[in-house]
């Protein structure tokens, strides 16, 4: 049972990190290309990239898969719910601006209507995608952390003899 907690571990971990990688640098083209804009849309993108910055870190750093890795699980429950925070910025954010519907945009060329893709609305709902993956992932992580910690803690009570007393009689 340890083997498949482990394994599950790694797999959770390989992909907090690669969406933690996945939303910094989403996040951190819009920081480059709307450096000049007002301070509310980059105080969302300052926290999402400070959020995704701390899970590549601490997502490597729990990578290997030694048994104190699972006791963390409070932080990996911290994290899930970090993401979730940053993933309703996200999407508060996508409200404001005029691709909610899709990635699609109407244009209007003498006087007919065509559909245009518009990549920063995609690049956009990517970022929240990832966010919300992330969050779960994280959140299953601490799951797994809980799961752990708590089957060896009634493995060891199990497994603990009663000891005899120093005071007490020896049979020898």
């Amino acid at each position: 049972m340890p083997v498949i907690s482990r394994v599950v571990s790694i797999f959770l971990r390989i992909g907090e990190i690669a969406f933690g990688a996945i939303v910094a640098g989403i996040i951190g083209w819009y920081l480059h290309k709307y450096d000049s804009t007002n301070s509310w849309p980059r105080a969302r993108w300052i926290y999402t990239e400070v959020v995704a910055g701390l899970s590549i870190l601490l997502g490597l750093l729990w990578l290997i898969p030694f048994s104190s890795s699972f006791f963390v699980w409070p932080i990996d429950v911290i994290l899930g719910l970090a993401w979730f925070a940053a993933f309703g910025l996200l999407v508060d954010a996508l409200h404001d601006s005029n691709c909610w519907y899709g990635p699609w945009e109407a244009v209007n060329w003498d006087g007919r209507t065509y559909l245009s893709y518009n990549s920063s609305c995609a690049r956009w709902k990517s970022a929240e995608a990832f966010s919300f993956l992330s969050a779960c992932f994280w959140l299953a992580s601490g799951l797994v952390g809980i799961w752990f910690v708590f089957r060896v803690r009634s493995a060891r009570v199990d497994a603990v003899p009663v000891r005899r007393r120093w005071y007490s009689r020896h049979y020898v």
